[in-house]
């Protein structure tokens, strides 16, 4: 199945319901790297506004969101999230102390860009929150994932990964 159709259809089977122009404006992230079946994310955006976010972002079996960090901004603290596991299962990477043997398969060749390695389970129904500039990372569990996101104002062009070569808004 052709990418961004399986991405869709994964939307449609998590039992949220979307609207057509929603569903046309995934956001098919690979951060300029050209691997998005090992690190991406595909997000809708639901509202983000100067108060708050809200989006849901589904991942492919092992799909990662690669590491990285919301700084202060406008002399305002950075982004603070809570993500909500819908469906499957997600592996959250936060700095503190690190898990001796992870879940998660990192990229073959990236290793020097994965840090953290505090490692935090989600299943459904369960959720956990970033405090603002917090290195973290996060990768989707055997079945993929559908995570809700709940967060102060997002500003993707701030945000400072760990791999200089990432580019989170792709020219």
């Amino acid at each position: 199945m052709d990418y961004k159709k399986e991405i869709r259809q994964k939307f449609l089977d998590s039992g949220i319901v979307f609207t057509e122009a929603e569903l046309s404006s995934i956001d098919f992230a690979d951060f300029g790297l050209g691997r998005i079946q090992s690190e991406g994310l595909n997000l809708i955006v639901y509202e983000n506004n100067d108060r708050y976010c809200a989006k849901e972002m589904v991942l492919l079996a092992g799909q990662t969101c690669p590491e990285h960090r919301h700084p202060p901004r406008n002399g305002e603290e950075g982004k603070r999230e809570t993500f909500r596991c819908r469906q499957g299962s997600v592996y959250l990477y936060v700095e503190g102390n690190p898990t001796e043997n992870i879940q998660s398969t990192i990229p073959e060749g990236q290793e020097s860009y994965y840090t953290v390695m505090h490692e935090i389970e989600l299943k459904p129904g369960e959720q956990y929150t970033i405090e603002p500039n917090i290195k973290h990372w996060f990768q989707a569990g055997k079945d993929g994932a559908v995570i809700s996101e709940f967060s102060s104002p997002s500003d993707d062009p701030s945000d400072i990964f760990t791999n200089p070569a990432i580019e989170r808004v792709t020219k």
